[in-house]
């Protein structure tokens, strides 16, 4: 196997071992997946120059299947016929050298690449390697003169590698089908005129003409008055969504309809897909700890295994009277046969890649295994209530100011004021008002978190936010806050009340379908807001949460979710990624919702759920419950499987034929569970 890779470097631990270039780095490589394997700092080491006849298997993984399966065909080919010659045809020529030569050619197209990694490994300093175990065992089998199954060994563990590659193809494609989604060519307008153009060339303020059934490059603003896109490649939807002139479009959106025009705002690198992009690529990287544990567990086994088959063919001498060497041998190449861990440290990362793509084609992005296992152990779901239990789409219901006070004025400063904020209340405001007035000053703003604006207006003070913030200023006033049903903004002027604004939001449609779904899968769901009270256990009611508290501040949304911890239970938190940043820091897991509204959310939360519809939290779960349990049903699967066969091996009970099942058998039967989680509804 030459190397084609000119730019990769092996890596060493402490000792000066070599790291790199085992099993599971050599089946990535060949499916040319290795940045799924490789953490950031390791897929850089991998990024410099080494000889070209190294001896490693670097392709590009763009070999054809039957180019990956070659090899292994003329090896079977050529051993069936042997078998055939020895068994059934018997001719008299077929003896001795000839029949020795015959398997080793059948031997060569798969054992010599395997012998030449074990070598290489051995030259840089990893001694017990996969590559070795099998050289050993098919190696000794000739020695002793089992020729047909040293080749069959040999043929079976070169099958279970092709298969193994293009399974772990498959969870590249699937983990990585978002690249496909982003058009490496836009048509800009340049004069009126259309061009096709690098999409990375495009600036900031271009305008891009966009045919029906083409997918829009970057992120701008919709300059046509209407049109519909397809938003499968950024929320798992694919039901159309339509956008009015003005508003946001993003890239890997699909136009549905007529020709529309968008306005880019964002630069090529900087665009939401990109981003998510990037975080799917760099998902693989952050290992559970079930996936470290078993890389590691293989490093420390493997040795071990061989010192086991060492003893296993010596040992019996000193105690067995009729000790004959080549029976022992043969035991002991049949124990390293089943020995080799190549189920577990291939079918156990594939698992979780294969969850990481279920997720991210529903619309989830997880950044790495290690969140998979932590949402399927999750106990408690904590939620905040508006935008992701709700629309977060307020609108003004009542204004109730003082007549002592010119009303319109009023709610001019207060929109003026509201206008430094991005809270959906403050959209509601701006709705309701309508008109600005650029001419208002605002001098010494201030946000009060968890109570709300503060600024001068005429060299007064001017309050807007919930009646913490009244109180906080000693505002007199004799509103009964309890009778209020709806969330209040309550306004204050020169040191006095004026009055306060309603605004009432809606629960979204799937709320309920989420806390049943939730429930079911035995995980307590508990609601925290800002918000006030009644209205958060109005929500709560009408859902059927049974722990809701309003009125939080943001530490008291830390205290309450340290409560829950106190009790060693898991917590899933669920907001915007941003204002909740102590509670997400706080809660074993964080789930975004709604993160493409969101730089900042992409960058904060664990989780990203790329739409706004809440039932994709009990999805979530569900996808790490079943990943986890796959994961387990492989690791049980190798070890009960591989120690029956080990103690049949060792008491002379069980044949090659039986080592290469325990081996490769159960290496295809844990691949073959692992990519079921691909095909799996949630």
């Amino acid at each position: 196997m030459i190397n084609t890779d000119k730019n990769h470097k092996h890596t060493y631990d402490a000792q000066g071992r070599m790291t790199c270039c085992t099993l599971e780095d050599k089946i990535y490589i060949k499916a040319g997946a290795k940045d799924l394997i490789y953490t950031k700092q390791e897929k850089e080491n991998h990024n410099h120059d080494h000889s070209d006849d190294d001896g490693h298997e670097h392709s590009s993984g763009n070999e054809s299947t039957i180019k990956m399966f070659l090899p292994a065909i003329i090896s079977l080919v050529v051993l069936l016929s042997g078998i055939a010659l020895d068994n059934f045809l018997k001719p008299e020529w077929f003896t001795d050298w000839v029949r020795i030569v015959w398997y080793v050619v059948a031997y060569i197209p798969v054992g010599v690449p395997v012998i030449k990694e074990a070598f290489e490994s051995i030259a840089k300093g990893e001694i017990f390697s996969e590559f070795l175990l099998m050289t050993i065992a098919t190696v000794g089998a000739f020695a002793i003169g089992e020729f047909p199954e040293g080749v069959a060994v040999m043929l079976f563990y070169a099958v279970g590698e092709v298969f193994q590659t293009l399974a772990v193809k498959r969870a590249k494609a699937n983990i990585k089908s978002l690249l496909d989604q982003r058009p490496d060519e836009v048509t800009v307008l340049r004069n009126n005129q259309p061009q096709t153009v690098k999409a990375e060339i495009v600036n900031i303020g271009d305008i891009i003409q966009l045919k029906s059934g083409e997918k829009l490059g970057l992120d701008g603003v919709l300059l046509s008055e209407t049109a519909s896109f397809n938003t499968a490649a950024l929320t798992g939807e694919s039901k159309p969504d339509t956008k009015a002139k003005g508003e946001t479009v993003l890239a890997g959106m699909i136009n549905l309809n007529t020709v529309a025009q968008v306005q880019v705002t964002t630069a090529y690198t900087d665009s939401k897909l990109s981003k998510i992009l990037e975080l799917v690529q760099n998902a693989t990287s952050q290992k559970a700890p079930t996936e470290l544990f078993i890389r590691k567990f293989a490093k420390i086994y493997t040795p071990i295994v061989v010192l086991l088959a060492v003893a296993i063919c010596l040992l019996p001498y000193f105690f067995v009277a009729d000790y004959q060497f080549t029976d022992w041998l043969y035991r002991a190449l049949i124990f390293l046969v089943i020995s080799c861990p190549c189920a577990l440290v291939i079918s156990i990362p594939l698992g979780y890649f294969g969850g990481i793509g279920a997720a991210s084609r529903n619309g989830i992005l997880v950044k790495g295994s290690t969140f998979l296992d932590v949402l399927a152990s999750v106990q408690n779901v904590v939620m905040d209530k508006t935008g992701t239990m709700t629309e977060g789409v307020f609108k003004v219901q009542e204004v109730v100011f003082n007549s002592d006070y010119n009303k319109e004025e009023m709610l001019l400063m207060v929109d003026a004021l509201e206008r430094l904020s991005t809270h959906p209340v403050a959209t509601a405001i701006h709705e309701y008002v309508g008109k600005t007035n650029n001419e208002i000053k605002l001098e010494n703003t201030e946000e009060i978190a968890g109570h709300g604006l503060k600024a001068e207006v005429n060299g007064k003070q001017l309050l807007v936010g919930n009646f913490k913030l009244m109180n906080k200023f000693n505002i007199q006033h004799d509103v009964d806050v309890s009778k209020i049903v709806y969330t209040i903004i309550a306004v204050a002027y020169d040191n006095k009340f004026v009055g306060y604004l309603t605004v009432a939001d809606s629960i979204k449609q799937d709320s309920q379908n989420t806390i049943d779904k939730l429930k079911m899968l035995n995980v307590k769901p508990t609601m925290l807001s800002g918000d006030k009270s009644s209205v958060v256990k109005f929500v709560a009611e009408q859902l059927g949460i049974a722990n809701a508290f309003g009125d939080l501040l943001p530490e008291d949304k830390v205290s309450k979710v340290k409560e829950i911890k106190a009790k060693n239970e898991t917590v899933a938190f669920v907001g915007d990624g941003v204002n909740d940043a102590p509670v997400v820091a706080l809660s074993d897991v964080g789930i975004a919702m709604g993160g493409l509204g969101s730089d900042a959310t992409i960058e904060t939360a664990d989780v990203v759920i790329q739409d706004d519809k809440p039932s994709k939290i009990p999805m979530a779960i569900n996808i790490g419950k079943q990943t986890k349990k796959i994961v387990w049903q492989n690791i049980t699967l190798a070890f009960v499987v591989k120690g029956i066969v080990l103690i049949l091996g060792a008491g002379g009970l069980a044949t090659m034929w039986e080592a290469v099942f325990a081996d490769v058998g159960v290496a295809l039967l844990a691949i073959l569970n692992a990519v079921r989680i691909q095909r799996m509804k949630f």
